[in-house]
């Protein structure tokens, strides 16, 4: 029985204290904050950065069961490589191939990217995101058109 007194003591005096209204902006270090925006600054103005010839591709009108491609140019506009690590896409239908090397400053590679119109009818948008090193870590491309059924 003593045992049991002393424990819910303990709890009931832990849950007082742990319940205290503390204001968290007290414990925020100024100096600690100016340091992480120099270290911000400092990392982004070495990111690479991205250019491409266009970021988004009308195919235009399409008969369903058509498989329409295109290529995007992708530059390196920054001072050190650039880095495609992955390209998603939000269907299988969609299948973009990109450059698995470093793109080095000033250089130019190419994503090329396949869409099956297939069960894909009316109006298509279909984005291919490019996981990056850049300072967003995300390039987004985007295929638009139209899909016609096929005659039967």
């Amino acid at each position: 029985m003593r045992k049991i007194l002393t424990a819910i003591v303990l709890v009931s005096s832990i849950v007082l204290t742990s319940c205290k209204n503390n204001d968290a902006t007290s414990k925020i270090n100024a100096d600690n904050v100016e340091t992480a925006k120099k270290r911000d600054v400092k990392i982004n103005s070495g990111a690479a950065e991205v250019t491409f010839d266009k970021s988004q591709h009308d195919f235009g009108t399409v008969v369903e069961g058509t498989i329409v491609e295109t290529t995007f140019k992708v530059t390196n506009s920054g001072k050190t490589d650039l880095i495609i690590t992955d390209a998603q896409v939000t269907c299988g239908c969609t299948v973009p191939v990109w450059p698995k090397a470093p793109i080095k400053p000033g250089q130019t590679e190419d994503v090329k990217v396949k869409f099956n119109t297939n069960g894909k009818l009316n109006r298509q948008s279909k984005n291919i995101t490019l996981i990056t090193n850049t300072k967003s870590g995300r390039e987004i491309l985007t295929l638009k058109g139209m899909v016609t059924p096929k005659s039967r």
